[in-house]
């Protein structure tokens, strides 16, 4: 196979097999300054987006229980319609052990509308959570509200 003298070949192989004059010409110096700093750029992009997952994978979510710590069940409601925590705004809370705590790891938005007839400024609903009460407020690492029973009719 006859290798055209006019193009310039791109593969390795050439320089052992075409003569020099055939060779592509070498980058420009300026060109060679910034291919570092692109890719240097580009993988910092790729790893800044991979690492939230693995975090929450380790850490668990709001929607994926931790198999190593016990799950409650407690009152989950609007804290200020609901629960008398103060505050202006409408956001989620629960009661635990009779003390109310807003949440923090979720919202009250993240559970359908709050003040639909069945929504948290409407109702108090239980939910299962997974968390801890860190300076007066309780940092949720599972929270899932569990379905409204039927009354027996």
């Amino acid at each position: 196979m006859k290798h055209h003298p006019q193009l310039p070949c791109m593969f390795w192989w050439c320089t052992l097999h075409l003569p020099l004059q055939t060779m592509p010409a070498p980058l420009p110096p300026m060109k060679l300054t910034y291919l570092p700093l692109l890719l240097t750029l580009l993988s910092g992009a790729a790893h800044a987006q991979t690492t939230p997952a693995a975090t929450a994978t380790q850490t668990g979510s709001p929607s994926t229980p931790n198999p190593g710590q016990p799950v409650q069940v407690v009152q989950a409601s609007c804290g200020q319609c609901r629960l008398g925590l103060p505050g202006k705004s409408c956001d989620l809370a629960v009661r635990i052990n009779g003390q109310a705590y807003f949440v923090d790891g979720t919202n009250i938005d993240s559970h359908g509308d709050a003040h639909a007839k069945d929504g948290f400024c409407q109702a108090i609903r239980q939910a299962e959570v997974q968390g801890e009460v860190v300076n007066n407020r309780f940092v949720a690492t599972y929270f899932r509200v569990l379905p409204k029973s039927n009354p027996a009719k």
